[in-house]
């Protein structure tokens, strides 16, 4: 496999990580009543809990596109 081939792919899965973040963003945003209900019937759990945990799991999600994504990709354009 090589670079080109690596960094391609690494490129791909920035951009598809990042448009699968926009859209947990955007739904969280416009569904939000609708999302808490569904979960509130499985899991007892007030709403600012709520928030908190999507809000640490998109941080968290952020994270891991720039740890595993953009920065090996980045990389891989400085060194060739």
């Amino acid at each position: 496999m090589s670079i080109e081939i690596i960094r391609g792919m690494l490129a791909w899965c920035t951009v598809i990580n990042w448009i699968v973040l926009l859209w947990w963003i955007l739904f969280f945003i416009m569904a939000h009543d609708w999302m808490y209900r569904i979960h509130s019937k499985w899991f007892k759990i007030p709403v600012d809990r709520f928030d908190a945990l999507h809000y640490g799991g998109m941080a968290l999600f952020k994270t891991g596109i720039l740890l595993f994504n953009l920065v090996p990709y980045l990389a891989l354009r400085i060194v060739g």
